[in-house]
């Protein structure tokens, strides 16, 4: 059953960047993708000005969410669940600095097909597989002779040369490119709404797996200095493709790279370069380091970045271990941009053997929440335990009070 709220708030959240923006919805006319006009709804209200607002459809009178044209592949080709939310929030976070929210709408990708998208995915074809495609392709078209000229190879990853010795064909061979994201951004013009912008985000392995040929799991690591020379050359041919796809011509195009982490990892990788390519051009222009990461607390690589951090981090989590013999640990996922802290998520298992425990408890950590950390960094808190989130506390920047709910 959903839990309901037992106590209100501890401060009400009063935010620019967080308060709903209420109004009307607004009926508005959408130029789609095959040039065609449809009847498109921009919803009444915004809840947060860090995110966009996602044009819906409207069908039969009813507004609908658009997915995009590649749905559910990138759930297929990444590592895991944090990659997968930080690849597609992340890449929106990206696109503000280009597109901003208070001026455009957000809308899945829709002109990068999901065939499309699997075939720039695949490895480029060589020997056999490479005669069993033109093969194919000549078969589909018997009045044409040449297959060669029919195959067209769209393979973005390495082939595989053909060999005895797979270990070592797979191990010079990776796949960098684990997935390719397209994000659609609209903008007004008068009564409609058309097509003023494009993402797309490539994401690239820090890691290759695969198995040796009698079967063993192999990882092959992937520096960050060569990840970002196969991600820009790849970055080269999927503009000039996209330009060449239909209704995709002439519109500002944003490329970001992202570094997915391991499968082992418990925090996600993160966007390393961007490029913005003006409309009418083929051109990428000058690649931009993106300066984001994720970082563990407790943790010895998250000591080594900053130190400052993660010794507050240590002194917040003994408080907890002297106030409650029930603790059973604390856990910091740190988001980090250009080198300051940004976002703090705190999770904070514990057993209970009653309400009024977890009302103190939460009260006391409230109070160490507001004692040691900075008012300039957004904090979340999770209070668990095995029945499930017992209680949420969650502190904006710049507020004297955060907002605690305790669940019941």
């Amino acid at each position: 059953m959903k839990k309901k709220l037992l106590t209100v708030l501890a401060g009400f959240l009063v935010l620019t960047a967080c308060a709903p923006n209420f109004g009307e919805p607004e009926e508005i006319v959408q130029e789609t993708e095959n040039e065609s006009k449809e009847k498109a709804i921009i919803p009444e209200y915004n809840i947060s000005d860090s995110y966009y607002k996602a044009i819906l459809s409207q069908k039969e009178g009813e507004p609908s969410y658009k997915p995009g044209e590649a749905r559910g592949l990138v759930a297929e080709q990444l590592n895991t669940r944090l990659d997968i939310d930080e690849f597609e929030t992340g890449l929106m976070r990206v696109a503000q600095e280009t597109f901003s929210t208070d001026t455009y709408l957000f809308q899945e990708g829709q002109y990068l097909k999901g065939d499309v998208v699997k075939s720039w995915l695949a490895r480029k074809k060589l020997g056999e597989k490479l005669k069993n495609a033109q093969a194919e392709a000549k078969a589909k078209d018997k009045n044409t002779t040449g297959a060669d000229e029919k195959y067209v190879e769209v393979g973005l990853n390495p082939a595989l040369p053909e060999g005895s010795n797979l270990e070592t064909l797979y191990s010079e061979n990776p796949i960098y490119l684990a997935h390719i994201l397209e994000h659609n951004y609209l903008i007004r013009k008068d009564d409609t709404v058309e097509l003023g912008g494009v993402v797309i985000g490539l994401a690239m392995n820090s890691v290759y797996y695969y198995k040796q040929q009698q079967g063993y799991a192999r990882e092959k690591k992937i520096s960050r200095e060569e990840l970002l020379a196969k991600g820009k050359e790849m970055a080269e041919v999927v503009i000039n493709r996209v330009r060449s796809t239909k209704g995709l011509e002439k519109v500002p195009v944003l490329i970001a790279i992202y570094e997915q982490e391991k499968k082992s990892s418990v925090v996600p990788g993160n966007f390393v370069a961007k490029s913005v390519v003006k409309g009418n051009s083929n051109n990428l222009g000058n690649w931009e380091a993106i300066d984001e990461d994720y970082f563990l607390f407790p943790s010895d690589e998250a000591t080594n970045n900053y130190r400052d951090d993660a010794q507050m981090f240590n002194r917040f989590k003994l408080e907890i271990e002297d106030f409650f013999p029930n603790y059973t640990g604390v856990i910091g996922k740190a988001f980090y941009k250009n080198g300051e802290l940004n976002y703090l998520d705190i999770e904070i298992p514990m057993q209970f053997y009653g309400k009024g425990e977890v009302i103190a408890f939460t009260q006391f950590v409230t109070g160490k929440v507001m004692d040691y950390f900075p008012n300039y960094i957004t904090l979340e808190v999770n209070v668990m335990s095995n029945s499930g989130q017992e209680a949420l506390i969650v502190k904006e920047p710049d507020k004297e009070e955060p907002i605690v709910h305790v669940y019941r």
